[in-house]
């Protein structure tokens, strides 16, 4: 990864979850810290943060990607806010241009969320290369899996001695392997976030199929889109949208139904015909942990009609 991806060093993790817990850990969180996030991504991107003391400050997405709204952040941030965490939905990017330029004017980290979107670039480079920090998932849902993993990235070398002690249960073991100590002993927090050689091993041949792999999904995707198109225009669905600066990952396929009443009659349709289907994400700012920490209904409209309408097909 690595080298394909040109990342300053790659490493493995035994979730996604992990990685995001042990950037929020390499960031230093304190009590009253803030972090900004989508409102409309997976509960681990907000755990991560929490865990260490930290604010939640969910922001609303984009109606067109689905991706967190980089109009609206620089209204979230605050003399407290610590990091911007992007999610690149379905493998399509954020407008990552606006949002770093956010992120340096205000002094503050960026941990790109890239579960989705491994392979897929914003104008001409990698997602996962453009934060200090990014993580990546290797789940049974994913593109690439080894059946539960994930992968931190690192893109400021300052950050790595203390990820490698961190994954290693906060010890220098990674040093005592390279024959810099000679013994390892504990020397800051940590925990157990490395995977077995036998789901690495799984996961190297996974990459080593990759472009099978995505040849493979781009051809379902497009067939999705070209079949589709004619119907969704007659029926006031809409298909996902990738800007012209995005290669995609090819990681979902989704459709926009008119309304939760109809997206429940097209479920149950696809059901009756063996064909599973799927929702996605309820808004994190609504849910009983989400509106302890300040979120409402109401406070990031299009996450909520996002997740009333969105079915996902199988890819």
């Amino acid at each position: 990864m690595e080298k394909e991806l040109g990342v300053h060093k790659a490493l493995l993790t035994t979730s996604c979850t992990h990685a995001l817990e042990l950037a929020a850990l390499l960031l230093d969180l304190k009590e009253g810290d803030e972090v900004v996030l989508p409102a409309f991504t997976f509960v681990s991107v907000a755990n991560a943060f929490v865990l260490r003391g930290a604010k939640p400050v969910f922001a609303d997405i984009r109606p067109d990607t689905l991706n967190l709204d980089e109009k609206k952040i620089p209204e979230l941030i605050t003399t407290n806010t610590r990091a911007i965490v992007p999610m690149h939905y379905a493998g399509v990017s954020c407008e990552m241009e606006t949002i770093l330029e956010i992120a340096r004017k205000q002094n503050v980290a960026v941990v790109e969320d890239n579960a989705h979107g491994l392979f897929g670039k914003y104008r001409g480079k990698f997602l996962g290369t453009f934060g200090c920090l990014a993580t990546l998932s290797f789940h049974e849902t994913k593109n690439i899996t080894c059946g539960e993993g994930g992968a931190l990235l690192i893109n400021d070398a300052r950050l790595v001695e203390r990820a490698e002690i961190i994954r290693q249960k906060g010890t220098d073991r990674a040093r005592f392997f390279r024959g810099e100590v000679d013994k390892y002993t504990w020397v800051d927090v940590g925990s157990s976030y490395l995977p077995s050689d036998m789901l690495a091993a799984f996961l190297l041949a996974q990459l080593e199929a990759r472009e099978r792999i995505q040849a493979a999904r781009q051809r379902i995707w497009e067939r999705y889109h070209s079949g589709l198109k004619d119907w969704a225009e007659r029926n006031d669905v809409r298909l996902p949208t990738v800007p012209i600066d995005c290669h995609q990952a090819y990681h979902l396929f989704y459709l926009l139904l008119p309304s939760l009443e109809q997206r429940r009659q097209f479920i149950a349709h696809l059901k009756e015909r063996g064909i599973g289907s799927v929702f996605h994400y309820v808004p994190l700012h609504t849910s009983e942990m989400g509106r302890r920490y300040g979120g409402a209904p109401g406070d990031c409209p299009v996450a909520e009609m996002v997740s009333d309408r969105l079915v996902r097909l199988p890819l």
